[in-house]
C-alpha cells in the first residue's frame, strides 16, 4: 500500500522546496509519494521565537487541510519542532512528524550519547528545552556551534562540510558523543560524507523526519495508530469554533476547518 506524505517548510519562501524535493525523491520508498509545500506569507526562517509563533496559525491549517486531502502522514519541517501539541491536537488522526523528536528518540537507540551540530548559539537554549521536554537530557554529549545562519549551510557547501567535520570529530572525542545529529532541516545533503569521514552514525534532520512519516504512514494505514483523542490531543470542537465566529476573525481558519465565517450571535441579528 502506498503512502503521500506532506513536508511543511514553514516559512513564507520556497528557496529550498525544490532542492528538498529533489532529495526526497532520492531517498523515499519506491511506493511513497512526497509533496513539498511553503506558505504564502511569513519569515524566511525561524531563527526567532517570534517568528515561530507568527508563522504557526498557517502551518496548522495547512496540517487540517492536509488530512482533508487524504494525506496519510505530514512533517513539519523546522528543528525546533514548532507547535507539536497544538499541531496534534487539530488533526484527526493524521501522524505529524517533527525533525527534532524523530532524531533524538532514533539517535538515543543507536547510542548512549549524542551531540547536535546547531548553526549559532541562539538556537541552543530553544533546542535544549526540547531535549528535556522528550525526556532524553542524561544522552546529551554537546551542542556544537557552526556559527551560520539557515540560509548559509547550503552557500558553500565545502565551507559548511569543513566546519561540521571539525565540531563533529569535537564532540566525538572531546565530548564522548556516539552519534550526530544535524540540528536544522537546511543542513541536509552532508550526512553521508561525514558518516563516511566520522565513523559514527550522523543523523539528517530531513531524511530522518522524512523515513518516519513513511513508518508512521503505514502503521496508521495497518493498524490505525495515530495521535490519542483521549486527553491531551483532544480536537477543538467545531461547534464551538463556529459558535464563536473565529472563521470570520481568522483568516484561513475557516476554509481549513470548513466552517461557517459567521458566528451564531451574527446570524441571529441577520
Amino acid at each position: 500500500m502506498g503512502r503521500r506524505i506532506l513536508w511543511i517548510n514553514p516559512v513564507g519562501t520556497d528557496v529550498f522546496d525544490r532542492e528538498m524535493q529533489a532529495l526526497f525523491e532520492a531517498e523515499k520508498l519506491p511506493d511513497t509519494q512526497v509533496e513539498v509545500r511553503s506558505l504564502q506569507r511569513g519569515p524566511h526562517h525561524l531563527e526567532y521565537h517570534y517568528y515561530g509563533a507568527l508563522v504557526l496559525p498557517d502551518v496548522l491549517h495547512m496540517l487540517v487541510e492536509a488530512e482533508r486531502e487524504g494525506f496519510d502522514a505530514a512533517v513539519v519541517g523546522c528543528f525546533y519542532d514548532p507547535g507539536v501539541k497544538e499541531a496534534r491536537e487539530v488533526v484527526r488522526s493524521l501522524p505529524v512528524i517533527f525533525p527534532a523528536e524523530a532524531c533524538l528518540y532514533l539517535a538515543a537507540t543507536m547510542g548512549d550519547k549524542f551531540s547536535i551540530l546547531v548553526g549559532r548559539r541562539k538556537w541552543i537554549p530553544a533546542m535544549r528545552e526540547n531535549v528535556e521536554r522528550y525526556g532524553l537530557i542524561h544522552k546529551l554529549a554537546s551542542f556544537k556551534e557552526l556559527c551560520m545562519g539557515v540560509h548559509d549551510f547550503q552557500k558553500d557547501p565545502e565551507e559548511t562540510r569543513r566546519r561540521m567535520i571539525r565540531l563533529g570529530r569535537e564532540a566525538i572525542e572531546l565530548d564522548g558523543a556516539e552519534v550526530l545529529i544535524l540540528g536544522c532541516t537546511i543542513e541536509f545533503g552532508f550526512f553521508r560524507d561525514l558518516q563516511e569521514e566520522l565513523g559514527v552514525p550522523v543523523l539528517d534532520a530531513t531524511v530522518t523526519p522524512l523515513k518516519v512519516a513513511e513508518l508512521r504512514a503505514e502503521l496508521k494505514q495497518r493498524y490505525g495508530w495515530g495521535a490519542s483523542k483521549r486527553g491531551g490531543y483532544e480536537t477543538p470542537p467545531l461547534h464551538e469554533m463556529e459558535a464563536w465566529g473565529l472563521g470570520g476573525q481568522y483568516p484561513g481558519l475557516a476554509r481549513a476547518w470548513g466552517i461557517s465565517d459567521v458566528g451564531v450571535g451574527e446570524k441571529a441579528r441577520r
